[in-house]
């Protein structure tokens, strides 16, 4: 098992395992008593643990750790900066979207605890703008559900304001919960918290079925063509392609031009580098490597255009049958 792979819970058993039974034992006594009781279950039914996985997870606990304490010392931007020197562009972000996201105290508690088919209904007869709300603070599994089950004529409305939405401030969030107080019980202080943007609608679609994702994007573009063009820009990141199988990531290795794929592997992390260095030659793969050193510092821009075009040649060859994009609904894979 990958380190992608773990679930949380997962991965918290396997640094226990890694710490040993006298360190672990001290660390559990801060856990909630429901906690420790998840935590030892799943030690005790971890099949196996590899020195693989138990080097992945502690390296990642430390990333955290230390992430943590940049921002703790100089605030968002310079906990980016130093962790993209360090580990690159794309796992900084990742590390930093995991601390604020764990940081948040979010509202909709109890929606998120619920059945999103079921709230369907619920919100049905909501404003647009309401829908959007509760949806930013939602799962992106949970809102892509029920933004696929809502009329087409409102899908592209809601999707459009969740990305134009950027941060919402107590009191219009109180408001929302208010009318849904007497089922979610779930009204509290709150600070600014920042909800809603390209990012969040983007990872509800990038969950959604095909049609429902390609209803709201024609729809949003009549509207705002700038903002569909983002938003498709968004849907599929080059960090996206571990999660392609084989076979499709070989067929896109065919079309990319070399000096793009060592500009995009430079700036990417090592599970993806490896995932692509799995599917060459090892002739191929060392001149890879090669052309990788010799490319010396580059401009954070550089990389992401290269990522985007190999990204492009990714949504192509989905759009033309050639790889699968494995989706939610109609687009999941049968296996």
């Amino acid at each position: 098992m990958a380190k992608g792979e773990m679930t949380g819970l997962e991965k918290a058993a396997v640094l226990l395992i890694s710490l040993g039974p006298d360190l672990s034992s001290r660390l559990l006594r801060y856990l909630p008593e429901s906690e420790i009781e998840r935590v030892t279950y799943q030690i005790a039914n971890m099949a196996t643990v590899t020195n693989e996985m138990k080097a992945a997870v502690t390296e990642e606990f430390l990333q955290l750790y230390e992430a943590q304490q940049y921002l703790l010392h100089g605030g968002i931007n310079y906990a980016r900066e130093l962790l993209e020197k360090s580990v690159g562009p794309a796992k900084a972000n990742e590390i930093i979207r995991k601390l604020t996201e764990s940081s948040k105290i979010r509202p909709f508690a109890m929606v998120r605890k619920a059945d999103p088919r079921q709230m369907i209904n619920f919100i049905y007869n909501e404003h647009p703008q309401t829908i959007a709300l509760i949806l930013a603070y939602l799962e992106p599994e949970q809102a892509s559900i029920i933004i696929s089950g809502l009329p087409e004529e409102m899908q592209a409305d809601i999707a459009r304001r969740i990305a134009l939405m950027e941060r919402t401030s107590p009191e219009i969030v109180k408001e929302v919960e208010a009318v849904l107080e007497s089922k979610l019980s779930s009204l509290m202080d709150q600070d600014f918290t920042t909800v809603g943007g390209v990012k969040t609608l983007v990872d509800i679609l990038n969950r959604v079925d095909r049609s429902t994702e390609k209803i709201i994007l024609e729809t949003m573009e009549k509207d705002d063509q700038e903002l569909a063009e983002e938003v498709r820009k968004r849907l599929f990141v080059f960090e996206d392609i571990i999660n392609l199988d084989d076979t499709s990531i070989r067929r896109i290795l065919r079309e990319v031009d070399t000096k793009d794929l060592a500009l995009a592997i430079k700036g990417s992390s090592q599970d993806v580098a490896n995932r692509i260095y799995k599917n060459m030659s090892q002739r191929a793969g060392e001149m890879l490597k090669e052309d990788i050193e010799f490319l010396g510092p580059i401009r954070l821009r550089d990389v992401e255009e290269a990522q985007q075009r190999i990204v492009q040649t990714i949504r192509r060859l989905d759009e033309a049958g050639e790889i699968v994009i494995s989706r939610g609904g109609e687009d999941a894979l049968i296996v």
